[in-house]
């Protein structure tokens, strides 16, 4: 899936050193479903085909108001 297909909930929510490619972000695929974008955590080992990123409250907050919630 290309990032060009999801739409981003969250603008520059990382701070204003943040462009475009490198903020924690939260995008939302046509099918309704979040793609989350972040630093990768070492917390755990993730099962196999899954992944673990950490991302600071406030951008999961500002995703929340952008979907309504």
């Amino acid at each position: 899936m290309a990032r060009e297909e999801l739409t981003r909930l969250t603008s520059h929510a990382g701070g204003p050193n943040c462009d475009d490619d490198d903020c924690p972000n939260v995008y939302r695929t046509r099918s309704g479903s979040l793609v989350v974008q972040g630093n990768v955590s070492s917390a755990f080992t993730p099962p196999a085909g899954e992944g673990l990123v950490e991302i600071p409250e406030h951008v999961l907050r500002e995703a929340a108001r952008a979907l309504g919630w």
